[in-house]
């Protein structure tokens, strides 16, 4: 900084410069010098519920009498307006940074002062409105962090529920599109008896949609707050009605469904709601993985895969194959979901890190669940709407597969008995033969018994069961 681009701000270890026309202040600038790290910012998520609980706090405060009005308002105003992302330029502390989120708080309370002290007619750096005493009256980082991670959270949720939501009925919608489409089953990624291609997806669909329940569920926990309970969940400094209080303005303001906790020391202890949220994000990471890399294996090919699907060509595969169209969609949610693993590592690892009245990992904590949900909202976005809602089916790819399936022998069961059938596939094998052929070969030279009764089964049997693969998708027995 030059000698004219800054002011002289002070805290309780001196002086220090702070940029001229900067909303933050010391606390901030110091934040900023000591974790240089990696150039990161709080997500929006962060500084929106920071901004919501500064609002919320000058608006209790003043009706209980603790604050002047004429400064809650302008702080209710300065709170509003970060809130709609107008200052998001000043949030500027690096997520790895002093432990429990200090830094944090102070970013917050400083751009607030500041800015309300503008309101009130006051200059930058005058804090007419004072970042401590008025901005965090009735606060400390120690409740005002882990309540601002829930509502961050929860700030996004629909959103999130959306997009799992929508792929779950894009998927449903395949199954049904699906649903005639009669294939072989894989099981140890070797043959196994037919299913639909509908099915298939249907099965998807239904495991999706459980995790979006998972997720559904796993944030009802974080309608929980512990806002109120200051530094160590006594609520010393805060007004012995600010903590109720607090919840009906929290939920007033934000429209969300919030709740009193039942017990402040655990709202601000324990990081257990945040560490199962983050546990229900990585159950959808792991499936979506699941459902992506089936896609890559039944699109993979053309010539010389399964070839069952074909995924939309969105861009060149190579810089050297001409032609080559690879599934970029499927790979790249993959290593977005091997990410939101990753980071739901971290979340569990500093999670368990906390000591007696506080944990003091909350900064990575918050960081890591805002990247994880919004990676899953855009990884998951692009691969329905580029992806999976373009899908086709190469029919003829499937049923041929089908047509070579001996494992189909399976329906035969019932009535030949399980050696028979594990005879007549090792035949069709080795005579690269399928196994209709074979048992009807069997057939005509009387080889072929039913297993209770010693009667030769006839051509008509055997044909009757294998004429319509879809009942074999059915359940139940067949021919027996």
């Amino acid at each position: 900084m030059s000698e004219t681009n800054f002011r002289i701000e002070r805290d309780s270890l001196g002086e220090i410069k702070v940029p001229a026309d900067a909303l933050y202040g010391p606390q901030t600038q110091r934040a900023v010098e000591n974790f240089p790290i990696t150039g990161l910012m709080p997500y929006r998520a962060f500084v929106w519920s920071m901004a919501l609980i500064k609002r919320a706090a000058a608006e209790v405060n003043r009706d209980v009498g603790l604050l002047d009005p004429k400064i809650a308002n302008a702080i209710i105003q300065a709170g509003e307006e970060v809130m709609a992302n107008k200052w998001a330029s000043q949030f500027v502390v690096d997520p790895f940074q002093a432990g429990a989120g200090t830094s944090h708080n102070m970013n917050v309370n400083e751009v607030i002062a500041n800015r309300a002290t503008v309101l009130v007619g006051g200059a930058l750096g005058q804090y007419t409105v004072n970042a401590n005493d008025h901005v965090n009256m009735s606060q400390s980082t120690n409740d005002c962090i882990p309540t601002a991670i829930r509502l961050g959270c929860l700030w996004r949720l629909d959103e999130l529920l959306g997009v799992v939501g929508n792929l779950a009925e894009t998927l449903n919608g395949k199954a049904v599109e699906f649903d005639d489409v009669v294939k072989s089953g894989r099981t140890h990624l070797q043959d196994a008896v037919p299913v639909r291609l509908g099915q298939e997806f249907g099965g998807y669909a239904r495991a999706v949609e459980r995790d979006a329940e998972r997720i559904s569920r796993a944030a009802e926990g974080l309608r929980r707050l512990g806002i109120g309970g200051t530094a160590t969940g006594t609520g010393l400094n805060a007004h012995h009605d600010y903590h109720p209080r607090m919840i009906k303005v929290l939920s007033k303001v934000s429209g969300l469904t919030l709740y009193e906790s039942d017990n402040l020391f655990e709202s601000m202890q324990s990081m257990a709601d945040m560490a199962d949220f983050s546990a229900s994000m990585r159950t959808l990471a792991i499936t979506l993985v699941r459902i992506a890399n089936d896609l890559r294996l039944l699109s993979s090919g053309p010539s010389t895969g399964f070839d069952e699907i074909r995924l939309p060509a969105v861009q060149p595969g190579s810089s050297i194959m001409p032609g080559k169209v690879n599934p970029v969609l499927a790979e790249m949610l993959d290593m977005a979901m091997f990410h939101v693993i990753g980071l739901d590592t971290a979340v569990s690892l500093a999670s368990q890190a906390g000591q007696l009245e506080l944990n003091v990992m909350m900064p990575i904590i918050a960081h890591d669940l805002f990247e994880m949900m919004h990676v899953i909202i855009g990884a998951v976005k692009a691969f329905t709407d580029r992806c999976v809602a373009g899908i086709k089916v190469n029919r003829p790819k499937a049923e041929g597969w089908l047509a070579r399936n001996t494992i189909v022998v399976t329906a035969l069961n019932p009535i030949i008995g399980y050696s028979v059938g594990a005879a007549l596939v090792k035949e069709a094998l080795s005579r690269d033969l399928t196994v209709q052929e074979v048992a009807l070969e069997k057939s005509a030279q009387g080889q072929l018994k039913h297993k209770d009764t010693g009667q030769p089964l006839t051509e008509a049997e055997i044909k009757s069961i294998f004429s319509d693969m879809r009942k074999l998708t059915d359940g139940g027995l067949v021919g027996g």
